[in-house]
């Protein structure tokens, strides 16, 4: 099925909309690719905003729980899912806000699942816009075919993700802990065999 048909799909504000983007405590939180976390979260600890004088003409573009943001230029196929927490916030430009329609038969942890995929993400490298930053647009998302099968076998897979994505952070943190000990242990070894 076409996403388009299951989602609504909204390219971020222009630029000139979020020319004031800083610092503004009290402001309006603005997501942005540099924000999304490699587990397909919000970052929120330097997520900058725009005064809240910027709310009318933001109103579009806000966020809700549940949807997803793609980056559209750049480094194509990076998404987040926004969470509880940054409901009501703002998204930039260089995003694509995916907003499964109320009655769509998908979950938002799925179609993430889904559109990180290299399959997938070829499919979606395929129309982007030559230049020399690559680039999609949102009609190329709408036309982006989705498999769906019913919601227990998305949840089973997304649950059978997670599990994998959980064995391999284990493992990523052992290889973390080994490369700090590596110098120790040369250390160790060395005056170890300077006193035999």
């Amino acid at each position: 099925v076409p996403l388009g048909e299951i989602a609504e799909v909204k390219a971020g504000p222009s630029g000139a909309r979020l020319k004031k983007l800083g610092d503004h405590p009290g402001g309006i939180p603005v997501v942005t690719p540099s924000d999304f976390t490699d587990d397909h979260r919000v970052d929120p600890r330097n997520v900058r905003s725009v005064p809240e004088s910027a709310e009318q003409s933001l109103s579009a573009y806000r966020l809700e729980a549940g949807d997803l943001l793609v980056v559209r230029q750049g480094a194509l196929g990076r998404l987040a899912v926004i969470g509880p927490q940054q409901g009501a916030w703002a998204f930039g430009s260089s995003c694509l806000r995916v907003r499964l329609c109320p009655e769509a038969a998908a979950t938002p942890a799925y179609l993430a699942a889904h559109l990180e995929q290299p399959e997938t993400l070829e499919r979606l490298r395929g129309p982007a816009v030559s230049s020399t930053i690559p680039s999609f647009n949102a009609a190329a998302l709408r036309d982006l075919e989705i498999t769906l099968p019913p919601l227990p076998e998305q949840e089973r897979i997304v649950a059978a993700l997670a599990d994998m994505d959980e064995a391999i952070a284990a493992k990523l943190a052992v290889v973390e802990r080994m490369r700090a000990l590596r110098p120790s242990v040369f250390s160790a070894l060395l005056e170890g065999g300077l006193h035999e």
